[in-house]
């Protein structure tokens, strides 16, 4: 493990394997170094990247200075970033993504940009989140906040959480769940079914790809073309067979392809 300082003075960790140019991995909700899909994607491209994969502030290993600002993650993923060399790609998954095209808005040196399913809603082909998500998710103890997550923030049927509480990722999902209104405030506006603000975007000039999974409900689709029509000079991808739980092995040839 190696850690970084970041602007406010919280310490962020992050593993480091392979060799080749930096890449920079930034996990989705209730992930982890450890847990979810970045360790099995940095298996796979660690033969073609030097690949730093972090705990996001209040995960794992790094810490959690309060109060919560979406520009503190911004800084976190810089001091990665600067570890890595003082310029890396990027690869983001679910609020990562959401984070990370935050992030290059920001002016970040990220040489370019994979973000898959940021989980935007740009219309009513959904049930809607409510837009008091944030302070209901403040206010629930850990397992409440996991389920109403994933019932009223991506939709989920809620046997789906039933049968999660047996699973063994619940215990490492309840340990960081006090995260979820991060990824909520990461995410902001784009999640309530207005169509896409393009200006949000306008200053970004890395070249960004957008990817969605063949497979992934009808909202996500729209909602990623939505913002490769939105990012400038964005390219938007489809992963055939795919939905929002990504395989590492299914993802990896995107991110190699992309950032050469």
């Amino acid at each position: 493990m190696n850690t970084v300082v970041s602007k406010d003075g919280t310490t962020i960790a992050y593993d480091r394997r392979g060799n080749g140019p930096a890449l920079v991995l930034v996990d989705g909700a209730l992930c982890s170094r450890a847990q979810g899909p970045m360790p099995a994607v940095a298996e796979a491209l660690a033969d073609r990247f030097t690949v730093y994969n972090y705990d996001r502030r209040g995960r794992g290993d790094s810490g959690d200075t309060g109060p919560y600002d979406v520009d503190r993650e911004i800084e976190d993923l810089a001091a990665v970033i600067e570890a890595a060399g003082g310029s890396a790609y990027v690869y983001g998954s679910s609020s990562g993504a959401a984070l990370a095209l935050r992030a290059a808005a920001a002016g970040l040196p990220i040489e370019k940009l994979v973000a898959f399913e940021p989980p935007y809603v740009v219309d009513d082909s959904r049930t809607q989140i409510p837009r008091t998500w944030v302070a209901d998710l403040q206010a629930l103890e850990p397992g409440d906040a996991i389920k109403y997550f994933f019932t009223k923030g991506i939709g989920l049927p809620g046997i789906f959480v039933t049968m999660m509480k047996l699973m063994p990722a619940w215990k490492p999902m309840k340990a960081i769940a006090h995260t979820l209104p991060y990824d909520a405030q990461v995410v902001g506006e784009n999640c309530f079914g207005d169509p896409m603000d393009a200006s949000q975007w306008a200053s970004i000039q890395q070249p960004v790809q957008v990817v969605s999974g063949g497979k992934s409900p009808a909202w996500m689709k729209a909602s990623t073309r939505a913002l490769a029509d939105a990012v400038p000079g964005a390219g938007h991808t489809e992963v055939p067979g795919q939905n929002h739980v990504i395989k590492a092995t299914a993802i990896a040839p995107v991110i190699a392809g992309f950032c050469r």
